[in-house]
C-alpha cells in the first residue's frame, strides 16, 4: 500500500500520439489536510474512494489505499466534497517497462499537463521520454487536493 512515483511537467503534446488509453477523470476531497487526503472519482462508469497519507521526506512515497464504489456513490459523495473538482483526462503512455500517466487539466487548472510514473522502489531508473520536463515530485502545489484549494490559473 506504499505509492512510490515521480511527478514531472509535460513539455509538449507529443505524448498524445504515443498514448494507448485515455480516460477522463472528475474528482474531489473530502478532506485535503497535509497529513492525508480523502478523494473521490469518477472513472467512465465507476467511482473510487482513495486514502492517501503524507509524502516521504524525497516527495516519492506515500501511504495509498483504494476501493472500488458503485458510480452512484461516487456522484453522491462529489456532492459533499470540499470545494473544488479536478476535471482531467488521463493518458496512459508506455515506455519500455513503465507506463507514464499523464493528466491533463481542465476548468480552473486548464493549462496544466503533468506526467506521473510509478515505480517499485525509489533508486529504480526508469527511460524519460522527450516530452518529459522539470520534475516537480514532492512540490505540494502540484498535489490533485491543493489544485483545489489553489488552482493553475491563480499562479
Amino acid at each position: 500500500m506504499i505509492e512510490i512515483e515521480r511527478k514531472f511537467l509535460v513539455k509538449t503534446e507529443a505524448f498524445k500520439t504515443e498514448a494507448y488509453k485515455q480516460t477522463r477523470l472528475v474528482q474531489g476531497y473530502l478532506n485535503s489536510h497535509k497529513d492525508r487526503a480523502v478523494r473521490v472519482r469518477l472513472k467512465d462508469d465507476s467511482g473510487f474512494l482513495t486514502i492517501k497519507g503524507a509524502s516521504s521526506y524525497s516527495g516519492m512515497s506515500r501511504f495509498e489505499w483504494e476501493k472500488e464504489i458503485s458510480k452512484h456513490e461516487a456522484e453522491a459523495l462529489l456532492n459533499i466534497c470540499e470545494p473544488g473538482i479536478i476535471d482531467k483526462i488521463r493518458y496512459e503512455v508506455k515506455v519500455k517497462n513503465h507506463t507514464f500517466e499523464i493528466d491533463e487539466f481542465f476548468g480552473n487548472n486548464q493549462g496544466l499537463v503533468v506526467a506521473e510514473v510509478e515505480l517499485k522502489s525509489e533508486s529504480e531508473s526508469f527511460e524519460k521520454p522527450l516530452w518529459l520536463g522539470k520534475e516537480v515530485t514532492g512540490d505540494a502545489k502540484y498535489y490533485n487536493s491543493q489544485l483545489i484549494k489553489n488552482p493553475f490559473k491563480n499562479w
